[in-house]
C-alpha cells in the first residue's frame, strides 16, 4: 500500500536515501539561515523594528541544518552533495522568485517593496513547509529517531507561518497590498512548478536507491502530477490569502535552542 508514512518509512530505514533526504533539507534550511542574515542586515531604515524577526527567522533556518545534519552524524553519514535538480531554493531564485543572491552580497540597503518581495516569497514557502510538517508531524510526532526533531522544526514553521501573515497585513494596511497581492500570486504560481520538478527529481534518485519498481515509481509520478493539477487549478490561493494568526508576534524572542542536536 502506498502513503506518506510508508514512503518516508522506506526512506528512513535505508542510510543512503536518509542520508540524501537529510543533506537535500540540510542544504535548504542552510541557505534559508544565510538569505534571512543578509536580510536582516539590509533592511531599510523604516522597517528597523522587522530586522530581529528576520534575524530569528534566520537562526532557526540554521538551527534546522544542525539538527538534520545532527540526525545523518548519529547514524555515522556524512552529508553528500545536492543534486541541482532537488535544490529548491535554487530552482525558485532562477525564476525570479524571492530577492536574488547578488543582490543580498552587496552592502546597498534593501527597499520598502524588496521586504514586500521577501515576506511573499517567505508566506509562499513556509506554507509548504508548514504543510509537509504538519503531515510529518502527524504521523512521526513519536518515532524515536526522528520525532524530536520534527516536532521542533514544525513548531518553528508555523511560527514563519504566523509572522509572514501578521507581517504582511501590517504592510497591507500601510497602502501595499495591490503589489502583496500581485507578488504573491506570481511566488505561488512559480512555487507549485518547482515543487513539482523537485518533487520529480527526489522521488526518481529515492527509486534508484531503493530499488522501486517500475509500477511503484510510475503510480508516484502520477500522484505527483494530480498534486501539481490540483494546485494549478485552485490550490495555489491558500499560499496567497492573508489573515490574522492565533500566533501574534511569532518571531518576536530569541531562537528556541536545540540542545539536544548540538
Amino acid at each position: 500500500m502506498l502513503s506518506a508514512r510508508s514512503l518516508f518509512q522506506e526512506i528512513l530505514d535505508d542510510d543512503e536515501s536518509f542520508r540524501l533526504f537529510c543533506s537535500i533539507a540540510a542544504g535548504g534550511e542552510s541557505q534559508g539561515g544565510w538569505e534571512n542574515g543578509r536580510i536582516a542586515a539590509l533592511v531599510p531604515q523604516s522597517e528597523r523594528a522587522l530586522a530581529p524577526k528576520i534575524a530569528r527567522h534566520g537562526d532557526d533556518e540554521d538551527k534546522h541544518g544542525r539538527i538534520f545534519n545532527a540526525l545523518m552524524k548519529k547514524r555515522g553519514l556524512e552529508p553528500v552533495p545536492v543534486p541541482p535538480e532537488t535544490d529548491y531554493t535554487m530552482l525558485l531564485e532562477r525564476r525570479g522568485i524571492g530577492l536574488a543572491h547578488d543582490r543580498l552580497r552587496r552592502s546597498e540597503p534593501l527597499t520598502v517593496q524588496d521586504i514586500v518581495v521577501y515576506l511573499s516569497h517567505s508566506r509562499v514557502t513556509e506554507q509548504r513547509a508548514a504543510d509537509q510538517m504538519t503531515m510529518l508531524r502527524a504521523r512521526f510526532a513519536d518515532h524515536p529517531e526522528v520525532g524530536r526533531a520534527v516536532r521542533m522544526i514544525s513548531h518553528d514553521e508555523d511560527n514563519h507561518l504566523a509572522y509572514t501573515h501578521e507581517e504582511l497585513l501590517r504592510l497591507a494596511a500601510a497602502g501595499h497590498g495591490r503589489l502583496i497581492q500581485h507578488t504573491l500570486r506570481v511566488c505561488a504560481l512559480a512555487e507549485i512548478r518547482v515543487h513539482r520538478d523537485v518533487s520529480l527529481a527526489v522521488l526518481a534518485r529515492m527509486g534508484r536507491i531503493l530499488g522501486w519498481p517500475r509500477t511503484k515509481s510510475v503510480l508516484l509520478v502520477a500522484g505527483i502530477h494530480a498534486v501539481y493539477g490540483y494546485e494549478r487549478l485552485g490550490g495555489w490561493r491558500r499560499m496567497v490569502t492573508l489573515r490574522m494568526p492565533e500566533r501574534r508576534n511569532a518571531l518576536g524572542g530569541p531562537a528556541t535552542p536545540a540542545p539536544e542536536f548540538a
